[in-house]
């Protein structure tokens, strides 16, 4: 068997995206960083590359299919894809004035740590907004003053992220422009969106039944409220 069907075969599915210091994800990663420290992180092409391998190895015969076509479905699922958006996102915004290998570290890390966190919900992925005089399209609401996480509460219909269509209501927001907002209070998430220019980029992850407890509890306490204050005598 040649050495690249053996090495891509031996992967198994899961590796193939994973980003240990071994995987072929982490190999094209450190391809990149070596040949251009300044250029942004661009694996699509690799990861062609990958699939157009796969699929001479499938005419060839020399490997056994299904392993080949396993692989092809991963570098084609909406996972590696998220994966690759993600880690793309993060390594062009983190803070590290270092090595690639060292940068290309840090950004693993942070990738698997932010999907991670988001077990048990959808993986986290990136959506890209263009600011313009119209603003994004979009109403948030939550924060840390509200013990609840910020969430896109409202798509308006023929906005930007409407006409966009890559965020959806119910997404959290978990950074913008490479700024955490997780555990912060929603100002601060609203001054990032304002002072943004050009284009915003977002990392999302769908949760709606989070944002329909977060709305519930909201409207018991509205609710709560108004009792109150029908209850205060003329």
């Amino acid at each position: 068997m040649p050495e690249r069907a053996r090495n891509l075969t031996s992967t198994g599915p899961r590796a193939f995206c994973s980003l240990s210091k071994s995987s072929p994800l982490a190999r094209a990663v450190s391809r990149h960083k070596m040949a251009s420290m300044g250029d942004p992180v661009r694996l699509e092409r690799d990861i062609s590359r990958a699939i157009e391998l796969l699929d001479k190895l499938q005419r060839t015969g020399e490997v056994p299919p299904q392993k080949l076509q396993a692989l092809q479905r991963v570098l084609q699922s909406e996972f590696c894809n998220a994966v690759r958006e993600v880690y793309e996102h993060v390594y062009e915004t983190v803070d590290i004035n270092s090595s690639p290998e060292v940068r290309a570290n840090a950004t693993a890390k942070a990738t698997v740590a932010a999907f991670a966190a988001s077990e048990g919900h959808s993986h986290p992925r990136v959506v890209e907004l263009p600011k313009t005089e119209e603003g994004l399209g979009f109403n948030i609401m939550g924060g840390k003053e509200q013990n609840s996480p910020i969430y896109i509460s409202r798509i308006i219909p023929g906005g930007i992220a409407d006409r966009h269509g890559g965020l959806k209501r119910g997404d959290q927001l978990l950074s913008v422009n490479g700024v955490s907002v997780e555990g912060e209070h929603h100002e601060k998430a609203v001054e990032l969106l304002k002072a943004a220019q050009g284009t915003v980029k977002l990392v999302v992850r769908y949760t709606p039944k989070v944002l329909e407890e977060m709305e519930s509890r909201f409207e018991k306490m509205r609710s709560a409220k108004r009792r109150q204050q029908n209850n205060i005598p003329q």
